[in-house]
C-alpha cells in the first residue's frame, strides 16, 4: 500500500520484483524518499506529541523558546531515525525472508547497507549534537538513550516482552521533553516515570497488534513475541490490559502535572479511539488491522497533546 500524494489515497504498488510493498509506503524512488520509507518517517507522529507533552508541562517552570522547540523536535526525529534505521540493518536478513517485509529498502536493494549505515551514523551524531545544544543533563543521558533504543532490535531474539522494550524506547520521550527544558528532574519525582509508563503501555499494546500478522513467520524463525507465546486471543487481551494501564497512567500524569479539564477531555477521546481500535481487531480477523494500527494510534497521541496544549493556553 503506497500513498498517492496527488489523490491522497493509499494504494497497492509493487516493487521492481513484483512483490507488493509494505503498507504505509510513500510513492517515489529518489534517495530522499527511500530514506523516508526506510524508517517510515511519517510514523514519527506516533510518539512525538508525547515528547512535546513533556516539554509543555515543563513550560510552567521555564519559558520555551523556538530554538528549544526546534531542538527537541530534531532530537526526537534523529533518535527515532537511529532506532528504526538500526532495526532495519539488524533485521535485514529476516526481512528478506518475510513476505510482508521483503520489499523494504535493504532487502529489495533500493538502499545499500553502506547507505543505511551512513544515514544512521549521521542521525546519531545529529542527536548528540542537539543534546549538547540543549543542556548538560541531556548530553550526559543521550548516549545511554541511543544504546537502549538501538538494543531493542535484538530483543525479539530472546524475550517475549520485546513489545514493552519498544514501548519504553518511545516512553522516554516524555521525560526527555521535560528535561530538555528544565535540565533537572520533576517535582513530584514520580511525574516523569508515570509519563514514560503511559507511553510504554500504549506503544507496547499496539505493537502486540503489529506482531499479529507475523505469527507464523516468527514461529518458523524462532522469534519471540506475546503472540507466539500466548496465541492471538490471549495476546490481544494483554494488549487491552496494557492500554487500560496506559490510560490510568495518563490520568495520574495529569494529576501530577496539575493539568485541567481540556487535558482529560483529550485523554477521554484517546480512550475512545483505543476502544475503537480493539473493536476492529479480532482473533483470526486482521482485515482492519491497518485502520486500527495506523489511523487510531496516529490520532491518540495528538488529541492527548492538544488537550494539554489547550489547557496550557487557557
Amino acid at each position: 500500500m503506497n500513498f498517492d500524494g496527488g489523490g491522497g489515497r493509499w494504494r497497492a504498488v509493487e516493487d521492481g520484483g513484483g512483490a507488493p510493498r509494505e503498507g504505509q509506503t510513500l510513492v517515489g524512488e529518489g534517495l530522499l524518499m527511500r530514506y523516508v520509507n526506510f524508517v517510515k518517517l511519517p510514523h514519527t507522529i506516533f510518539a512525538l506529541p508525547f515528547a512535546l507533552l513533556g516539554l509543555l508541562v515543563a513550560s510552567r517552570q521555564q519559558a520555551i523558546t523556538w530554538r528549544m522547540l526546534g531542538l527537541v523536535v530534531l532530537a526526537f526525529t534523529c533518535a527515532r531515525f537511529v532506532a528504526l534505521g538500526f532495526n532495519r540493518i539488524a533485521d535485514r536478513e529476516l526481512d528478506a525472508r518475510n513476505p510482508r517485509t521483503r520489499a523494504r529498502e535493504l532487502p529489495s536493494g533500493r538502499l545499500t547497507l553502506r547507505q543505511a549505515w551512513v544515514a544512521v551514523v549521521v542521525a546519531a551524531v545529529a542527536f548528540l549534537g542537539t543534546a549538547w545544544a540543549l543542556n548538560p543533563l541531556c548530553l550526559a543521558l543521550a548516549p545511554f538513550a541511543l544504546l537502549f533504543i538501538s538494543a531493542y532490535s535484538y530483543a525479539k531474539r530472546f524475550t517475549h516482552w520485546s513489545h514493552l522494550w519498544l514501548g519504553l524506547a518511545d516512553g522516554i520521550a516524555t521525560p526527555a521533553g521535560y528535561l530538555a527544558v528544565t535540565g533537572r528532574w520533576s517535582e513530584p519525582w514520580w511525574l516523569l516515570p508515570v509519563g514514560a509508563l503511559a507511553v510504554t503501555f500504549w506503544v507496547g499494546g499496539f505493537d502486540v497488534f503489529y506482531a499479529l500478522p507475523d505469527e507464523a513467520f516468527d514461529r518458523a524463525e524462532r522469534l519471540e513475541s506475546l503472540v507466539v507465546r500466548l496465541g492471538q486471543a490471549p495476546a490481544i487481551l494483554v494488549a487491552k490490559l496494557w492500554h487500560g494501564l496506559a490510560l490510568v497512567a495518563l490520568v495520574l500524569f495529569g494529576i501530577g502535572a496539575h493539568l485541567g479539564l481540556a487535558y482529560y477531555a483529550g485523554v477521554a477521546v484517546g480512550a475512545g479511539l483505543i476502544a475503537w481500535e480493539h473493536h476492529l481487531v479480532k482473533p483470526g480477523d486482521l482485515s482492519r488491522l491497518n485502520a486500527a494500527f495506523f489511523t487510531a494510534n496516529g490520532i491518540v497521541s495528538i488529541v492527548v497533546f492538544l488537550g494539554a496544549l489547550v489547557d496550557r493556553i487557557l
